[in-house]
């Protein structure tokens, strides 16, 4: 398993919401079922994570296949999740962290 760490683009939505809802792409060249990548929730203001939802590109940006993610630890506020084997490519995770 390759631990990528914090990589990728997160970005936040409807911040004043109470829950933030936040929409992380990997890099293209995240490997699913291998790979892991981790999130500071302390960057958007947040220390837990309620949900998180993912999908896989199977055509970057216009197929999407469902996957499932799963958030293996929260350290402080710094989750690590690591997704379904569905293959190389663009991940698409919405977390809802509060």
């Amino acid at each position: 398993m390759t631990a990528r760490g914090e990589v990728g683009t997160v970005t936040e939505v409807a911040p004043n919401g109470g829950y933030k809802v936040l929409i992380l792409s990997t890099p293209v060249e995240f490997v699913g079922g291998t790979d892991s990548i981790a999130v500071d929730l302390g960057d958007y203001g947040c220390t837990k994570v309620s949900a998180a939802f993912a999908s896989s590109q199977t055509t970057t940006g216009e197929v999407l296949a469902d996957a499932t993610v799963s958030v293996d630890s929260n350290t402080s506020g710094v989750i690590v999740m690591s997704t379904s084997a569905a293959g190389t490519g663009v991940y698409g995770i919405v977390i809802y962290a509060y």
